[in-house]
């Protein structure tokens, strides 16, 4: 059973085979553990859909009753040792890539719509975000994600009889998600820091298991932080400009280090939107302590291990910051970590380097710092080619340096149970873990 230190213990201790179960979020798209949690408390599994919630708020009498009887527990261990052998089986990347020599592939995203259990997603990038994931952990790809915790989440909305909207922001109880403090080997909680204005900022590290694969969560709601930085991470994509930014500063700045804290070094650091695009800098600056080089040198070196995905069809989509928001909270970080002025940090995300007035664009800092750039279909790599043509000004249109990979989706996520026995009978249970070319035979 995972230690709980994070909050005063409220609860119980679990059993360990339902925790184990309950903490994997495999669950939202393997529908074999769902009679499990529909037995122990059938409303709350219906109203909710988060196995932690329904073990944290059922009756304990009803789990140790259940937990008791010989076929309850048969299944459980079953649904465990099945669990336990996929992961530990070979998958499509072992079989396809036998040699690989890539170790460690980083995701960055603002969201990640993984399950309603944690609901810290909005929309269609999120969705992708999470579907990579479970993806990922079908196919036994080596990817760790890395996102932000937050403790609201997106609003809620409600449409009233006079058909104007309220907006709810239900708060995220740590204690009834499905995470976990991220520890090190002596138990003791991972807490890392970033400089804010005038101020440090301590963060919480988060761990949620998707299959095989980790995401790891940042927070600043710390005691130890002053209220205004504790609500940094308070809900996504809400505030001003300032909010976001500082959000966005958590995410590149403070994901790198937390990979950094945990001994995880990725050959490739993939940048879901341009919100992620500060890890760019930290990456270079990384390099820059590690090898002595300048700045420049920095982000050639490590900019070939960068990739970018663009989801966004129109320039005024991208996140752009004021120069002096900019200087605010970098000024001292591009002089002291990167050795370089705020003006050389201020070109990078300009179309205009040595206009003073342009604002900065975070899509601008993805495209310089990455070393392969694509869009989500094909006409929109079209789209984006004609969007970031102003930073390959010698290059014709369609030869622009944007490729494309067509946004897909995790199908176990998006089907219900009934179809998904439909599917298993018709082409085996591993009928999504490859490249497809036998469905069609097979459901015929």
């Amino acid at each position: 059973m995972p230690k709980r230190g994070y909050i005063a213990e409220p609860y119980p201790e679990l059993p360990e085979n339902l925790a184990e179960l309950a903490l994997d979020l495999r669950n939202c798209w393997d529908h074999t553990t769902h009679s499990v949690w529909s037995k122990i408390d059938p409303e709350l599994w219906a109203l909710t859909h988060n196995p932690w919630l329904v073990l944290q708020t059922a009756s304990r009498t009803r789990i140790e009753e259940l937990n008791a009887e010989p076929k309850f527990r048969t299944e459980v261990s079953d649904l465990l040792r099945s669990q336990r052998d996929s992961l530990k089986r070979p998958a499509w990347f072992q079989h396809a890539y036998p040699k690989s020599p890539l170790t460690c592939v980083a995701f960055f995203s603002m969201e990640y719509a993984l399950s309603e259990a944690l609901p810290i997603y909005s929309g269609g990038l999120g969705n992708v975000a999470g579907d990579f994931l479970k993806a990922g952990s079908d196919l036994a790809v080596p990817i760790v994600g890395v996102g932000l915790l937050y403790q609201q989440g997106y609003f809620r909305q409600i449409i009233e009889a006079d058909g104007s909207q309220r907006v709810l922001n239900p708060y995220n109880d740590p204690g009834q998600l499905p995470v976990t403090p991220v520890r090190k080997a002596d138990g003791e909680w991972i807490r890392l820091s970033i400089q804010l204005p005038g101020h440090k900022v301590w963060l919480r590290a988060w761990e949620v298991r998707v299959g095989r694969v980790k995401l790891y969560l940042l927070d600043s709601n710390d005691p130890a932080n002053e209220p205004a930085y504790r609500g940094v991470t308070s809900e996504l994509y809400g505030g001003g400009p300032e909010l976001r930014l500082e959000q966005e500063l958590v995410l590149g700045i403070g994901g790198w280090r937390l990979l950094q804290s945990l001994g995880i070094k990725p050959e490739v650091c993939h940048l879901n939107e341009g919100h992620a695009a500060f890890v760019v800098l930290e990456r270079a600056r990384s390099f820059i302590a590690e090898n002595d080089v300048a700045f420049d040198v920095a982000l050639a070196a490590t900019r070939v291990g960068n990739l970018f995905t663009t989801h966004t069809p129109v320039a005024a989509g991208f996140d752009r910051f004021e120069p002096n928001l900019i200087g605010k909270y970098l000024s001292p970080y591009a002089r002291e970590q990167l050795h370089i002025d705020l003006s050389r940090l201020l070109a990078l995300g300009r179309e205009h380097p040595d206009d003073q007035d342009e604002r900065f664009s975070m899509a601008y800092l993805a495209v310089r710092g990455c070393g392969a750039i694509n869009g989500v279909s094909r006409l929109h790599a079209v789209v984006s080619r004609r969007i970031f043509q102003c930073l390959f000004p010698r290059w014709p249109q369609p030869q622009v340096p944007i490729g494309h990979v067509t946004n897909g989706v995790h199908t176990p996520s998006w089907d219900s149970a009934a179809a998904d026995s439909l599917w298993t009978t018709a082409c085996g249970p591993e009928r999504w873990r490859g490249t497809l070319e036998t469905v069609g035979s097979d459901i015929r």
